[in-house]
């Protein structure tokens, strides 16, 4: 059965902030709104689908919880003023951050970590401007699915070790909450089973609170409005190194969100994937700037759209209103802070696993020939290299795992696609480029991107 009509509307007639309000219908497209109240109510559902993974963030690093909230709320309103309206999107906290800035924050201090952000949204708002001038192809000949598929890979891999010290605190409320993720996994379906991680984190708060794990006093001395806490970054041009794959990531992560965007509405909006890039990128320069998470585009709330068809903006506009008003009370701030580590230690468990094994999704989904040596020395090098953690410093800089396996992707790739194409000892990899490179903050269980297709 085809798709109902979900054609762009006529933007030259239309201004920012219209919507053409429809009753009914099996889908709503993002220049199409429900009634006000309905709105809304999608609009909070895509609050609680993000909530999860944007909180688990700054938990894990260290940063202010209300702080991050803050700033994914007004990093959503700002990417959808930056793409007009057109791209149904929510910016939450990226995973992809924590190797780095825990590494930075522990040889120079948070200040540096938030300065080597406020470089990637830099960094991200230039390739941004060169996406939206000369298009994606050469993303795609700089990081094939080989490439792009080993460094998701080995930034989730080369955190296990930051997962293992958190669960060993309290390994009884660990597995437990392992448990329990798995068992709403098994036993719910829809927004539920995609809500996973939020829900078992929420139980395995009150066991660690029944076992006196959980430290209140912080909750009971917060109040319920006021401003969140905000840090001023600094530079240290010898942490930048560590967040160089952010960059990459996030890159491919938005590309990826684009694109199954165009999946699910049936509108072909890669001429906005450079708004994406450079509004995610003021975004994270935003956030960086004031003591947030970087932020990334969140399938999360792709979930929410499958799950209900409906890819009005408007419902973004909600959501990160209230992501901003959430920012603005110090209580939900602490509550989040108090989080113990067992809960952490357990969730981030299958997290960061998930975050490798959807590094060797990108392989599978796209088919890369490890039969040829150019893929399997592209991958294996640099696996080892991000899981032991490899350290190369040179004067002040140091380079560690993450930055190091992902130099070494890239060259290993691209001298032996070069040199060995010369000599004929090599042959080309014919892969087709990665059409959504999530990280675990999009596609882990909480996720869902197998939303409707447009038959023909």
């Amino acid at each position: 059965m085809s798709q109902p009509d979900v054609s762009q509307p006529d933007t030259k007639s239309s201004s920012l902030f219209s919507w053409k309000q429809v009753d009914s219908g099996d889908v709503v497209a993002p220049h199409e709104r429900l009634t006000w109240p309905r709105t809304v109510s999608i609009g909070l559902q895509h609050v609680v689908a993000m909530f999860g993974a944007t909180f688990l963030v700054p938990v894990l690093t260290g940063f202010p919880p209300a702080t991050t909230l803050l700033f994914s709320g007004i990093g959503t309103i700002l990417f959808l003023l930056i793409t007009r309206n057109r791209l149904p999107s929510y910016l939450g906290s990226s995973f992809a951050i924590i190797a780095p800035v825990t590494a930075a924050t522990a040889s120079d201090g948070q200040g540096s970590a938030l300065g080597g952000l406020v470089m990637v949204g830099i960094l991200l708002v230039i390739i941004g401007v060169v996406v939206h001038f000369a298009g994606i192809r050469w993303i795609e000949a700089l990081m094939p699915p080989i490439i792009t598929g080993t460094i998701v890979a080995v930034i989730g891999l080369n955190l296990a070790p930051t997962a293992k010290t958190n669960y060993e605190k309290d390994a009884i409320t660990a597995t437990v909450v392992l448990v329990l993720l798995i068992a709403v996994l098994i036993l719910f379906k829809g927004l539920l089973g995609r809500l996973a991680i939020f829900v078992c984190v929420i139980l395995g708060y009150l066991l660690a609170l029944a076992r006196g794990k959980v430290e209140t006093d912080a909750i009971g001395a917060a109040s319920w409005i006021g401003f969140p806490d905000f840090q001023t970054p600094t530079l240290h041009f010898s942490v930048l190194p560590l967040f160089i794959p952010v960059v990459l990531v996030l890159v491919v992560e938005n590309i990826g969100h684009v694109k199954s965007i165009n999946t699910m509405t049936g509108i072909n909006y890669d001429k906005q994937i450079g708004r994406a890039l450079g509004a995610d990128g003021l975004a994270t320069i935003l956030a960086g700037s004031g003591g947030g998470s970087a932020t990334t585009t969140y399938a999360e709330n792709i979930g929410v759209m499958a799950a209900t068809k409906i890819y009005s903006t408007a419902a973004y506009w909600v959501a990160g209103v209230a992501a901003v008003l959430l920012g603005l009370s110090p209580k939900v701030g602490a509550v989040i802070a108090s989080i113990p580590p067992g809960v952490l230690g357990g969730v981030t468990t299958a997290l960061y696993g998930l975050v490798g094994i959807l590094g060797v999704n990108i392989w599978v989904t796209n088919r890369v020939d490890f039969s040829k040596p150019i893929n399997q020395f592209t991958a294996a090098i640099p696996l080892v290299i991000g899981i032991a953690d490899f350290t190369w410093t040179i004067g002040d800089l140091s380079f560690a795992g993450i930055a190091l396996g992902a130099v070494a992707a890239l060259v290993i790739y691209h001298v032996m696609r070069v040199v060995g194409g010369i000599r004929g000892t090599v042959v080309p990899d014919t892969a087709t480029p990665v059409e959504s490179g999530k990280t675990a903050e999009d596609d882990g269980p909480t996720r869902g991107n197998d939303g409707p297709t447009r038959e023909n």
